[in-house]
């Protein structure tokens, strides 16, 4: 019970970060700001909502997870508008905003306590915390010299979703359902109640959304980098034309 509500208490927190990091850095305005944060707030309490009677069934839970990640997406990139307040954010901020995935560690705490299984429980937990502990590093390198970080970000941040993306999925083929493959006890069927579904369906559909922001700004930096030394070349010959070998 303790190890729950402390759980619970840094969970809240994490989603707190979060939604602070959301409103601060994609609003442009303040009324931007205050829709943000009104709807992250109605978001987070539908997850509590729908996580309340301890029971959630997978495809539901696999829908609370896709869902916000396809709203996201519309909205930053499907307006010129919407990547534009993309480009707000600094990236070394949004970098550093995954260093609450060191809370994946519980995972390995719930597997030891036998109340989640494998493989699920150590791959996303050890996933979880090694991103988490490596995302303020990279961060900080991002701040000091972002042309020799854009290789290791993409690495990191590739790692980072490729992790997300196997929680989720072992999570769902641990899950009671039609699409169950990992059978031995118990399930991960922990992960449908308070308060570890503001896990899967809050915390990884946000930090989701926030690698493809990072895969989008690196991505268009280096894109807007090879056309400024192409140019930069085109220059230099015009101004110093080779001359002819007679």
């Amino acid at each position: 019970m303790t190890f729950d509500l402390f759980s619970t208490v840094v969970l809240t927190a994490s989603a707190t970060v979060v939604v602070a990091t959301f409103v601060a850095w994609f609003g442009s305005s303040l009324t931007q700001r205050v829709i943000i944060g009104a709807a992250m707030a109605l978001w987070f309490i539908g997850v509590l909502w729908i996580g309340a009677p301890g029971k959630i069934d997978t495809s539901l839970l696999g829908a609370a997870v896709l869902i916000p990640v396809a709203v996201f997406s519309v909205i930053g990139f499907g307006s010129s508008a919407g990547r534009g307040r993309l480009q707000s954010p600094p990236l070394p901020a949004l970098i550093a905003l995954h260093a609450v995935r060191v809370l994946g560690v519980l995972f390995v705490l719930l597997f030891a306590a036998k109340r989640l299984p494998a493989p699920f429980a150590p791959v996303a937990g050890w996933g979880d915390f090694i991103i988490g502990a490596t995302a303020l590093p990279i961060a900080l390198w991002v701040a000091r010299d972002p042309d020799t970080a854009r290789g290791p970000v993409l690495v990191w941040n590739a790692l980072g979703l490729a992790d997300l993306v196997t929680a989720v999925t072992l999570g769902a083929l641990s899950a009671p359902g039609a699409i169950r493959l990992f059978f031995g006890d118990p399930s991960s069927a922990l992960m449908g109640s308070l308060p570890w579904i503001l896990i899967p369906c809050f915390l990884v559909p946000s930090l989701s959304f926030v690698h493809l922001v990072v895969f989008y700004r690196t991505l268009k930096a280096r894109g807007e980098e090879h056309p400024a030394v192409f140019s930069s070349a085109l220059e230099a010959d015009k101004a110093y034309p080779k001359q002819k070998i007679s």
